[in-house]
């Protein structure tokens, strides 16, 4: 797959909140990079998502406002807004290798309603 495919696919099932899906794109190995520290492996990346999705809910309003891909290194800058929440600015950078996210930075901007 390329880095745009495997990015499709991350961003497919965010929008599905899909948490099986999306744990396909990491590996056991894989880190989230996030304000809070460091989560590292499939648990914690799982229970990350799980509040992410809480947050951002299916059907939430969601707008891609950047989307770059050069080489194995993906970034998108977004916002949203749910019914919790307000997100005015939100960017996450994927690293990617052999199909799969190894590193994945996220930072948001939100406020709650």
């Amino acid at each position: 797959m390329t880095t745009n495919e495997v990015l499709m696919h991350h961003l497919t099932a965010f929008g599905n909140n899909d948490l099986e899906e999306i744990l396909k794109d990491y590996t056991p190995a894989s880190e989230l990079l996030t304000p809070n520290g460091p989560l590292k492996a499939l648990d914690a990346i799982k229970g990350f998502f799980e509040e992410y999705f809480a947050a951002i809910p299916t059907g939430s309003a969601f707008e891609m406002k950047q989307l770059t891909v050069t080489g194995n290194v993906a970034y998108v800058a977004w916002t949203s807004e749910s019914a919790t929440f307000k997100f005015p600015m939100g960017t996450d950078t994927f690293f990617i290798e052999d199909d799969k996210i190894i590193f994945h930075t996220v930072a948001d901007y939100r406020i709650g309603k």
